[in-house]
């Protein structure tokens, strides 16, 4: 089987998210996913366009849809207004209409961008999502989260604006580096620590499969985890009550990619290590076992991936996490893990225990 579909179901609105091979030469997907619009932007990067603009724009012009391109400079540090600007520049020039569908061609960053500049053109227009990086396969592009980010903090300014599709071809993933794939694992692990435990247990029997980017391994790793990020986000759209569970080790982890300047860990490196500093809280408070945190520690090392974070300090890491979204009445609620496979918000973390975590979680 060399395609698979789930469906995101919303209020009012609802669509498909198609995971598989040759997805980006699949003329029946994208007609569906344009409906009867015959005229479509590209936004993408210097380093994915080069790679597979050309084949999207055949396929949508096979099913007689135009194409204009944007092409915007590559990396987390241009996700700001600047670069956002550019993509209304290039919409206004070329006349696009409220109509006109914007499809994003690339990873986290260029879908993040375009979903808002999606959501602000015009107050609103099509959107479809082509993640081609693993991260944004099994996260970023699911869900309807849009953003850029300030210098005091990451992804402060966005909109809640969903896809009329996501199409993530397996395939792109080849010519991802190795670093950008053990990124995006950070994400699959967190689905399994914080609500999966079968999943968890199956990233332990297959990980290294997932490493050699064996097609099947990451097939069903990829539906799992938009499966499990589904079913949380129909529940909770726009992050008022579980929703917020999506975000575990992202409260340290935007600290360290803030701190460090963007652009320096790549986002699922940084997550790696807050995930870990949140088991270390979370055995700190009496909440995990020590061999649960260990566990955890030992799969995401096996990624490849960063269990401890950098020594900016502890003041530093509590500044720049006062920043954080999920901060409520001056204090800042923590992801936390009560076990593999069940996670919890609390906002009741003692300063010592924060403070202790963070010195043993840095390096």
């Amino acid at each position: 089987m060399t395609q698979q579909t789930l469906d995101l179901h919303l209020m009012g609105h609802s669509y498909p998210i198609h995971i598989g091979t040759g997805l980006l030469s699949n003329q029946e997907i994208f007609r569906r996913a344009m409906g009867s619009q015959r005229r479509a932007v590209i936004v993408s990067n210097e380093t994915v366009a080069p790679l597979y603009l050309t084949v999207l724009t055949s396929t949508l012009a096979a099913i007689g849809c135009e194409t204009v391109s944007i092409v915007l400079p590559d990396g987390e540090s241009y996700k700001n207004w600047e670069t956002l600007n550019s993509i209304f520049d290039g919409l206004l020039q070329n006349a696009c209409e409220r109509k006109t569908p914007i499809i994003a061609l690339g990873g986290g960053v260029i879908g993040d961008m375009t979903g808002f500049a999606a959501a602000t053109y015009q107050r609103g227009v099509p959107f479809i999502q082509v993640p081609t990086t693993l991260l944004a396969q099994v996260d970023s592009s699911v869900g309807g989260k849009t953003a850029i980010n300030h210098p005091l903090g990451k992804n402060m300014i966005g909109a809640f604006y969903q896809p009329n599709a996501v199409i993530a071809d397996i395939d792109t993933l080849r010519s991802l580096p190795n670093r950008e794939l053990s990124a995006g694992l950070a994400e699959i692990v967190k689905y399994g620590v914080l609500g999966d435990y079968p999943f968890f247990e199956w990233l332990e029997s297959n990980v290294e499969m997932l490493m050699r980017r064996d097609p099947i391994a990451l097939r069903y790793a990829i539906h799992r985890s938009c499966s499990d990020k589904a079913a949380i986000v129909e529940q909770d759209e726009k992050e008022n009550d579980i929703r917020a569970l999506l975000n575990l080790g992202h409260t340290f982890g935007h600290a360290i990619e803030a701190g460090l300047g963007f652009g320096t860990w790549l986002h699922g490196e940084a997550v790696a290590a807050g995930m870990v500093m949140a088991a270390h809280v979370s055995a700190r408070m009496g909440m995990l076992s020590m061999e649960a945190t260990h566990r955890v520690e030992a799969l995401i090392q096996r990624c490849n991936l960063p269990i401890r974070g950098p020594r900016l300090g502890v003041d530093r890491y509590m500044s720049l996490m006062a920043h954080d979204k999920k901060v409520e009445a001056g204090k800042i609620r923590f992801v936390l893990i009560e076990a593999i496979g069940r996670a919890v918000l609390r906002a009741d973390v003692p300063a010592d225990v924060l403070s202790d975590a963070i010195e043993y979680c840095t390096v």
